[in-house]
């Protein structure tokens, strides 16, 4: 493991942004949904890429809120230009399960 500093974790934006939108992406590698995470008004809706269809399904996925990385350059996937990061944790099976808070909290907010 790669030891970092404070100032390194502070460049990363890790905000917190609730789905608002979530469909198939037929068109991606792997299975995969595409999202519109509102991340508040300084930031706005970010469209996002997320291989997350073992466990979740696209009409529970609108309204959870969950933890993106906001500030990577945006990256094309297929036919999409995904603008943030939804974040995960891997299981041993190799489903992602969401990193979200446990109360909710103002889209935007940063995790610190």
């Amino acid at each position: 493991m790669n030891t970092i500093t404070w100032d390194d974790f502070e460049r990363v934006e890790l905000r917190v942004g609730t789905i608002v939108a979530a469909e198939r992406f037929p068109e991606a590698r792997r299975p995969a949904y595409r999202l519109q995470v509102d991340f508040g008004a300084e930031i706005g809706l970010r469209k996002s890429s997320a291989q997350i269809t073992d466990l979740y399904d696209c009409e529970t996925l609108i309204g959870k809120q969950v933890v993106g990385v906001v500030n990577f350059p945006p990256k094309q996937i297929g036919p999409m230009r995904s603008e943030c990061l939804v974040t995960g944790f891997y299981r041993d099976d190799g489903a992602v399960v969401l990193a979200v808070p446990d109360q909710p909290v103002a889209n935007g907010a940063k995790l610190g």
